[in-house]
């Protein structure tokens, strides 16, 4: 793997680990800022397309506040780095709070773009896309559909 790739996965566990422990703080150093032609943009599973930096931290603002627990296993990443830009996918295998009164938890698969650009300040996240995966298809009946 080449430095840049691994300087992009490193910056992507940074970005989950933001979320994680709902730090805002972190999640904002890792967006890029919004300049004329490329703004910060972000797709979360079942909502409409959120444009501008300032409309995604809020997003992610949201999300961190009414989320007790959230916890990512990445899998299949991949990275591919082209010039000034790197795009890694990756399988979002996700446990959280179930939204019940009882301490249990919740499963869920997300497929996730993330798009990063090198600024001045080093790379940042440019693009988040999140897709979520229909629960209940075994890796078998994928197989034979293939």
């Amino acid at each position: 793997m080449s430095t840049t790739a691994a300087e992009i996965e490193k910056l992507n566990e940074a970005f989950y680990t933001a979320i994680e422990g709902g730090d805002l703080d972190r999640m904002t150093e890792v967006w890029a800022d919004d300049e004329p032609g490329r703004v910060a943009m972000c797709v979360h599973p079942g909502w409409p397309m959120l444009t501008g930096r300032a409309e995604v931290l809020r997003s992610w603002a949201l999300i961190m506040a009414n989320t007790p627990y959230i916890q990512f296993v990445l899998t299949d990443v991949h990275t591919t780095v082209i010039g000034d830009v790197a795009v890694l996918t990756c399988a979002e295998n996700i446990l959280t709070a179930a939204d019940t009164d009882d301490a249990t938890f919740a499963a869920g698969r997300v497929v996730a773009t993330n798009t990063f650009v090198r600024t001045p300040t080093g790379w940042r996240l440019w693009f988040h896309h999140g897709s979520p995966v229909l629960q209940g298809e075994s890796d078998d009946d994928e197989e034979a559909e293939e």
